[in-house]
């Protein structure tokens, strides 16, 4: 379940030299998420239908080895569609007594407007895929069960599913820093799953995150959009537009906030009124920007923003939800880097959020997942050697008295910070172990927070209201009072809790989703990450 700037600033004196780094607390080095989840949507049921369930129409087992001497290209789904029919004891599947099913002119539709879903693959045996269609005569859903039919659309199945609900390879995953572990699917299981499947409910078992159908439908909207031919770029006579402005660039605002579905009533007037105003903070909100109702450059920029990078945008996002688990029926963390929030769910629901901080540009935090399973309160902070030896050793030797200055002390051959409200990690932390040595913790410097761009750390990921966590991953343990928390906090000793319901944890990097409120948010692309992606989906045509 389930897309901004970063970590610590420079703070005077300790702070302006030592940022904190994410290590262990055993002071070991390691090298080194929006409402992502919306309300529910109805059923995608564009494929409704089942497979076949009867038993007694059966091809020859020989069939399976001459098509893919026939069409060779298809043979990387031999042993999925073997182990399929063996199942079926070579039952067919698209057919039954009164002829081929519904739902196999579905899926042909399906791969005909493949595009549709925001990828651009390469179709293997489309023409001779078609000609076997048309031949059968799918308007009318009639025709005796035909083996190589059968065979075809098996395979071609595996395609969309391999293309669709896997999306990019291993490698290729890897390529984007995406760490988040891959959903393991079995597109045979799946595929002979839905024989038991009611008709109606076909596709709402399709193995998808959620936010990947949301998405698909505001790409159909936005390529409508730059069809259409009106978006035209806006080009501002003053620095900013604001309640009872007037001026001609206030009526192509109000264009470009009715193509988006911000403005619903597009009144042609020059005159910058309530409507619009509302409409201005209904875009900010989507877009992380301050809501205040005042058409800055900051939105002029956004609002010219080219459509077919917006599009492109939707479809790297649609590429990340092939990546998810499909849903989580339990309680959950999911951190979105580029939208810099924390969110809280709760049997796959969003409980809370708060703003986060996390890792710059050039220090990034990582895409990956855990268990958070420890809080620590009143932690020490291990300073890193990097910072040790860069940082701290030179300002020692200008200055005999900095360790003691800045709460500083040795253990052993290194530095650590002592618990305090001076202490670089505040008054509690949140482990959840990882090779990333990435984790949740207090900050004493408060005023990140209420920056749009919020990326200044080393990498681990500053929460806002620590506290509230605390009390929220301790809740099912009684002894662990809001005045024991309190306490705890501020006690400047450090003390270890396991938590006794562990929490999956998800850092995510989603740039575009819907929110609860059915919106499409954007963000920016803070890493750098959405441009490889997208050209990895073109090249890769084959999607492998």
């Amino acid at each position: 379940m389930l897309h901004k700037t970063l970590y610590p600033l420079l703070f005077c004196c300790l702070f302006a030299l030592a940022l904190p780094a994410c290590k262990s607390s055993n002071g070991k080095n390691h090298e080194q998420t929006a409402d992502t989840i919306p309300k529910k949507q109805p059923a995608d049921i564009t494929l409704p239908g089942n497979f076949s369930t009867q038993t007694q129409l059966k091809f020859d087992s020989s069939a399976i080895p001459a098509f893919f001497k026939q069409y060779p290209k298809l043979k990387v789904y031999e042993k999925e569609l073997l182990n399929f029919y063996r199942q079926r004891n070579y039952a067919y599947a698209w057919f039954d007594q009164n002829g081929i099913l519904e739902q196999a002119g579905n899926l042909y539709n399906k791969i005909e407007n493949i595009s549709d879903e925001g990828v651009t693959p390469k179709l293997i045996y489309h023409n001779e895929f078609h000609a076997l269609m048309d031949n059968d005569s799918t308007e009318t859903f009639t025709g005796q069960p035909n083996s190589s039919i059968e065979l075809m659309l098996t395979a071609q199945y595996f395609f969309y599913a391999k293309t669709i609900w896997t999306g990019l390879g291993a490698k290729g995953m890897q390529a984007s820093n995406w760490n988040l572990p891959r959903k393991k699917l079995s597109y045979v299981a799946f595929l002979d799953s839905l024989l038991n499947v009611p008709s109606s409910a076909f596709m709402s078992t399709e193995p998808v995150f959620r936010q990947y159908g949301l998405l698909k439908n505001f790409l159909k909207q936005y390529r409508s959009i730059e069809q259409s031919g009106k978006w035209k770029p806006i080009k501002a006579d003053k620095k900013s537009y604001r309640l009872g402005d007037s001026s001609k660039v206030i009526t192509e605002i109000k264009e470009h906030l009715q193509l988006l579905g911000d403005l619903k009533r597009n009144n042609q007037s020059n005159l910058f009124d309530a409507e619009l105003e509302t409409a201005v903070k209904n875009f900010q909100q989507r877009y992380g920007i301050k809501d205040d109702g005042i058409v800055g450059r900051s939105m002029i920029a956004e609002l010219n923003f080219p459509l077919a990078k917006r599009i492109e945008q939707i479809i790297v996002n649609m590429e990340r939800c092939r990546w998810l688990p499909v849903a989580l029926n339990r309680d959950y963390i999911v951190v979105n880097i580029p939208e810099f929030k924390f969110h809280a769910y709760e049997n796959d629901s969003l409980a809370w959020s708060m703003n986060v901080v996390v890792g710059t540009e050039l220090n990034k935090t990582a895409i990956f997942n855990g268990m958070l399973n420890t809080v620590v309160f009143s932690p020490y902070w291990n300073v890193p050697t990097s910072i040790k030896n860069k940082e701290i050793l030179p300002a020692i030797r200008r200055n005999k008295n900095y360790l003691e200055r800045n709460h500083m002390e040795w253990n052993g051959n290194n530095i650590r910070q002592i618990p305090g409200p001076w202490n670089a990690l505040g008054k509690v932390k949140f482990l959840f172990p990882n090779s990333h040595s990435i984790y949740l913790h207090d900050t004493p410097s408060k005023s990140l927070f209420s920056q749009d761009r919020r990326a200044f750390s080393h990498g681990c990921i500053r929460v806002e209201e620590p506290r509230r966590l605390a009390i929220y991953v301790l809740r099912h343990q009684p002894e662990w009072t809001e005045a024991r928390i309190d306490s705890a906090m501020n006690a400047e000793k450090e003390f270890y809790v396991k938590v006794a319901k562990p929490i999956p944890v998800f850092i995510a990097y989603f740039t575009a989703w819907v929110d609860r409120d059915g919106r499409i948010n954007f963000r920016n692309d803070l890493y750098k990450r959405d441009s490889r992606l997208a050209e990895m989906i073109i090249e890769n045509s084959n999607l492998k």
